[in-house]
């Protein structure tokens, strides 16, 4: 299914959400390697890029494969809350991305202190602001990311995207949960449901899609263009194309075996070397490693024993033993 963001034509309608210590580079690698439509970087502050806050670049790096030309879509996300300071830097970046992305959704209890991410849900006029200001500044399309409210009392989702249509946004992704969920409980996708049927813009459902079959029902209980996977996609990129392949052609492919996540693994952490040095690359695979192994044998006692890796060459001797 081709979706039209703007002027940009995705090609499928699989979106990698933006998701912190997650969607770096090298991540984004392997699920474009997957055949995901869109990827979105990492979330980054807006006044941080303003300020040249020396870890801010690692996080706007892009691959020599990334970009519409080559292929691959790639998103940058912004959170802030000043127009001002939203609209400069949307116009800065607009060269290095396809589509430049804001975060209204963040329920990270700092986030919301600076009045930021879901913290606009509660003041929409101050969010209409911002992405109206990004639009002015921006030739490339900008699209906003929120849930379905801010408390269960309070949710606006409708009104929210309806505001964001109106502000000139090309597109939008809905988080079926409130703010005061964060990721508990149950999305409402009847509530994605009522946005999709209240604008003529995309829509991207988000929330519990952890199968190939969780998508199809998102798609058609809901009547969105695509849908946006992020905790079912962490070390499980084979979401990305299960998913595809069973809603092209209704055949659900098997699991990945285990020499293929080693495979993955292996690749995953050289990426990591490559774009982030032997330290990090082996502090932050230790995550992956544990949502890579999840539910395979003895995974408990390897994850033991990965969180305690210091070296590359330790690592590989792990990841050459998975599932054994």
């Amino acid at each position: 299914m081709m979706i039209k963001i703007g002027n940009l034509e995705l090609k499928g309608n699989i979106m990698l959400a933006p998701m912190a210590g997650v969607t770096d580079l090298a991540y984004r690698e392997i699920c474009e390697d997957f055949g995901v439509s869109l990827a979105v970087t990492e979330m980054v502050s807006a006044k941080a890029i303003l300020y040249h806050n020396r870890n801010t670049e690692e996080l706007l790096q892009t691959g020599d494969n990334e970009g519409a030309a080559k292929g691959h879509p790639i998103a940058v996300q912004l959170f802030g809350s000043d127009p001002d300071i939203m609209g400069e830097i949307a116009g800065r970046l607009q060269d290095r991305f396809d589509i430049i992305d804001v975060n209204m959704g963040c329920p990270v209890p700092k986030i919301v202190r600076n009045g930021e991410g879901s913290s606009l849900m509660q003041r929409p006029e101050e969010a209409y602001k911002i992405l109206s200001t990004m639009v002015t500044h921006c030739s490339k399309p900008v699209t906003v990311k929120f849930r379905k409210g801010f408390t269960k009392e309070t949710a606006n989702a409708v009104e929210f995207a309806q505001m964001a249509e109106a502000a000139g946004v090309s597109a939008i992704t809905v988080h079926g949960r409130t703010r005061e969920q964060y990721y508990s409980g149950k999305a409402d996708w009847d509530c994605i449901r009522r946005v999709k049927e209240a604008v003529k813009i995309p829509v991207f459902g988000n929330g519990d899609i952890f199968t190939p079959e969780d998508a199809m029902r998102m798609l058609t209980e809901t009547g969105v263009d695509g849908i946006a996977l992020a905790r079912g996609v962490k070390g499980n990129p084979w979401l990305i194309s299960r998913t595809a392949h069973y809603l092209t052609t209704g055949e659900l492919l098997p699991e990945p075996t285990v020499p293929e996540i080693r495979e993955v693994i292996r690749r995953h952490a050289e990426l990591m070397v490559r774009y982030k040095g032997e330290h990090m690359a082996v502090l932050e695979m230790r995550k992956h490693m544990s949502w890579y192994t999840t539910g395979l044998p003895n995974s408990a006692r390897l994850r033991d024993e990965i969180n305690h890796v210091e070296s590359i060459d330790r690592l590989r001797e792990l990841i050459a033993i998975i599932g054994e």
